[in-house]
């Protein structure tokens, strides 16, 4: 009998919204160059916002029965993944025979190395030979000095990949990280191309605790994952949860 390699269900979701976030938003619209956050990007916790959030998603993962809720959870080393995470654990939303998470440092922020904590305004008055050259490469291949471009994300989520087909097969996997990993597990699991996943990107930022979900199909002797739904919010606006979309801290 062929045994299927993918999740039986995968998950992929950002975290609630973050301290970083609503600091990035207050920079941008107070029209400064430096986002106003003291912690270390690792330690960024999530705003009050983001906790209602984060336990509204999981209060819809245990609307599941439970023998359909994740019984596999991955997430970034993040604080602000770890307690969105755990929002949704305390909720009720994950399969009741849960152990622990799998946190997985492959699954952690992209990093923006010398441009961190710079509004866009910040970069171009302070760094512009980088503004030039990231409107020249576009993001998916720009590299900040000391950061990561979109391509360096792939590939390391590719690993990941490898490690859920390999460990997880038939499972219910969820994994909580961060806008632009969603994106980058997008491309991969959809086989896409730059253009393809900019242009999904240009449309909207991915939304706070929003839910991007695939399904195992099966089409002769191969079985594949299936987009079901992408950047769902449903499970914020069913409990009142203001949804929001600030990009991450730095620029994606």
């Amino acid at each position: 009998m062929l045994k299927d390699r993918w999740p039986a269900r995968l998950w992929i979701v950002r975290h609630g919204e973050s301290a970083g976030n609503v600091a990035r938003d207050k920079a941008h619209a107070a029209g400064l160059a430096d986002i106003d956050i003291q912690a270390r990007d690792v330690d960024v916790p999530l705003s009050g916002l983001g906790q209602r959030q984060s336990a509204a998603l999981g209060r819809w993962f245990a609307t599941m029965p439970g023998e359909c809720r994740p019984d596999v959870v991955l997430i970034s080393p993040y604080l602000r993944a770890r307690q969105t995470a755990d929002a949704v654990r305390i909720a009720g939303g994950l399969d009741p025979a849960f152990g622990k998470f799998v946190v997985d440092e492959r699954l952690r922020e992209k990093e923006f190395g010398l441009l961190d904590r710079l509004t866009k305004l910040g970069i171009e008055q302070r760094h512009p030979a980088q503004a030039e050259a990231r409107q020249l490469l576009g993001k998916f291949y720009f590299r900040p000095p000391s950061g990561e471009s979109w391509c360096d994300v792939i590939l390391r989520l590719r690993s990941v990949v490898d490690s859920i087909t390999l460990h997880y097969s038939g499972r219910r996997v969820l994994i909580v990280a961060h806008q632009v990993v969603v994106l980058c597990m997008r491309y991969l699991l959809e086989e896409m191309d730059e253009e393809q996943i900019l242009r999904i990107d240009a449309e909207a930022d991915v939304a706070n605790c929003a839910v991007t979900e695939y399904g195992l199909e099966r089409i002769g002797e191969q079985s594949l994952l299936r987009l079901h739904r992408y950047n769902y919010v449903h499970p914020l606006e069913r409990e009142g949860a203001p949804v929001t979309e600030e990009p991450d801290k730095g620029t994606a």
